[in-house]
C-alpha cells in the first residue's frame, strides 16, 4: 500500500511537471520571413512596452525577433493588427535563449523597458504644409499604430524638448534658405517660419533656425534621442557650422552672403559631417541641393539606382549599431531625396556607418554627450515619383514587410533598452 501510494505521488509529480512545462509563458513575435506584418510588429512591442511589459529583442535571432510573456491582450492584439506570432513553453523559451547566449552565436538579448515618448518636428504643426504627407517616419508611425507628438521651431525656441526621449527630423531646412526647391515649400509655410522669427525677436529666418539647431544639438547632448532623414541630417549640421556666418542669398532673407562663408565653417560643431563645400545659390525658390555632403549634389532628387548593404555588426559586443540594423534582408534597394546619401569623404572618423553602397554612406550613428543620434539618407525607402513633380505618399499596406522602413523602427525602439556603450 505504501508503495502504492508513492508509486501515485510520483506520477503526480511527472504529470504535474509535464502539463507546467507544456504551458504557453512566453509569445515570440519573429522578424524573419514568417513574419506577416514587419511594420505592424514594432507597434505590437512599442504598445505593451506602453503598458508597462518589457520584452525581449532578440538581436540577430530569425530577423530580430520580440520575446514576451503571454497574455491574452497580447494575442488579441497580434490577431487584431495581423502579426504573425507562436506560443512558447518554458523549456522552448529556454532553448532560445541558451541558443542565443552561446558564445559561437552572433546573437544577443536586450531588455527593452519603457516606451520613449516621440515627438516630430514637422510644419504641419503650423502650416498646412502637403509636402509633409510624404514625411516617412509620419508615415509609418502612423502605420505601425504608435502615438506621437508634433513640434515646430516655437516649441523648440520654449525649451520644450526635454519633455520628450525621441526627436525625428526629415526633409528640412535648418539654414533659412526656405528648402531651396521649388516644391519645397508653400507661401503658409514661409510665413509661419517669418511669423516665429519676429515674434522671438529675431531679424531674419535664418537666425532663428540656427537657435533651433542648437537646441536640438542641447537637447541631444543632454541625453536625448535624434533621428534624421534627408535633407535635415544635412542642413542641421551646416546650420551649426555656419554660426555667426551668413550663408543665405539675398533672393532669400534681402542681402547677400558672406564672400568668406566657405572658409568660415567650423565643423567642429557638427554632428556627422566635415569638409563639405556649400553649393552656389540658384535662386529663391529654385531647385538645388545644399553642400557636397550630399552624394548626388547638383542632382536634385536623384532616384538610388542600386542598392545599399547593412554592417553585419556583433551583436554581444556591438549591441547598439546591431539594434539599430536588424532586419530580414541586408541588402536594401537605394531611395532618393533632396539629400539622397552621404558622400563618404564628408563624413566624421566619429561617426560609425552602419549602412553604404559602392559610392555613398547611407545610415550613419553618433554620439552627443549622453545622447546618441542617426542619420539616414533618402526620403521615403519605398517612395515613388508623382505627377507635376509632387509625390505621392507611400501606402504601407503595400509595403508592410519594407526593410527599409525597418530600419526607422528600430531607431524609435531604440531609446527603450538600456544604454550600452559601442565596442568599435
Amino acid at each position: 500500500m505504501k508503495r502504492q501510494l508513492t508509486f501515485l505521488l510520483l506520477l503526480s509529480a511527472i504529470l504535474t511537471s509535464r502539463a507546467t512545462d507544456s504551458r504557453a509563458n512566453s509569445i515570440l513575435i519573429p522578424m524573419d520571413d514568417t513574419q506577416s506584418n514587419h511594420l505592424k510588429a514594432y507597434g505590437i512591442a512599442y504598445k505593451m512596452l506602453a503598458a508597462d511589459q518589457e520584452i525581449d529583442w532578440l538581436l540577430n535571432y530569425r530577423g530580430g525577433s520580440f520575446m514576451l510573456k503571454q497574455s491574452a491582450v497580447l494575442e488579441t492584439e497580434c490577431r487584431v493588427r495581423g502579426v504573425s506570432f507562436e506560443t512558447l513553453t518554458d523549456s522552448r523559451a529556454a532553448s532560445i535563449k541558451a541558443q542565443i547566449d552561446d558564445p559561437d552565436q552572433n546573437m544577443s538579448a536586450v531588455t527593452l523597458h519603457k516606451a520613449a515618448k516621440i515627438v516630430v518636428y514637422s510644419p504641419v504643426k503650423v502650416s498646412p504644409s502637403e509636402f509633409e504627407n510624404t514625411d516617412a517616419v509620419l508615415l509609418v508611425l502612423a502605420y505601425a499604430e504608435i502615438p506621437f507628438e508634433l513640434v515646430y521651431d516655437e516649441e523648440i525656441l520654449k525649451g520644450d524638448l526635454p519633455k520628450y526621449d525621441w526627436l525625428h527630423l526629415h526633409h528640412e531646412d535648418f539654414t533659412g534658405q526656405y528648402g531651396r526647391s521649388i516644391h519645397r515649400q508653400t507661401l503658409a509655410d514661409i510665413k509661419a517660419q517669418e511669423d516665429i522669427t519676429h515674434k522671438y525677436g529675431y531679424a531674419k529666418v535664418s537666425q532663428m533656425k540656427l537657435a533651433v539647431a542648437k537646441g536640438i544639438k542641447e537637447f541631444l547632448a543632454g541625453g536625448g534621442y535624434l533621428f534624421a532623414m534627408c535633407s535635415a541630417a544635412e542642413t542641421l549640421d551646416i546650420a551649426l557650422a555656419a554660426e555667426g556666418t551668413d550663408i543665405v542669398g539675398s533672393a532669400y532673407d534681402g542681402d547677400g552672403m558672406d564672400a568668406d562663408a566657405q572658409s568660415k565653417l567650423d565643423f567642429t560643431k557638427t554632428l556627422a559631417f566635415e569638409n563639405f563645400v556649400l553649393q552656389a545659390d540658384d535662386g529663391y525658390r529654385g531647385y538645388s541641393t545644399f553642400s557636397d555632403i550630399n552624394s548626388s549634389a547638383n542632382g536634385g532628387y536623384d532616384r538610388g539606382s542600386g542598392f545599399f548593404d547593412l554592417f553585419n555588426f556583433s551583436a554581444k559586443w556591438d549591441v547598439i549599431p546591431a539594434m539599430l540594423t536588424q532586419n530580414h534582408e541586408h541588402i536594401i534597394r537605394e531611395f532618393f531625396g533632396q539629400t539622397t546619401a552621404f558622400r563618404k569623404d564628408a563624413v566624421k572618423a566619429s561617426a560609425l556607418v552602419m549602412g553604404e553602397s559602392k559610392t555613398s554612406d547611407r545610415y550613419l550613428y553618433g554620439e552627443l554627450g549622453r545622447g546618441q543620434w542617426t542619420f539616414y539618407g533618402g526620403h521615403d525607402p519605398e517612395g515613388v515619383r508623382g505627377g507635376g513633380n509632387w509625390r505621392v505618399p507611400t501606402d504601407l499596406n503595400l509595403h508592410p514587410h519594407s526593410p527599409g522602413y525597418r530600419l526607422i523602427l528600430n531607431n524609435v525602439l531604440f531609446p527603450s533598452a538600456k544604454k550600452k556603450k559601442r565596442k568599435t
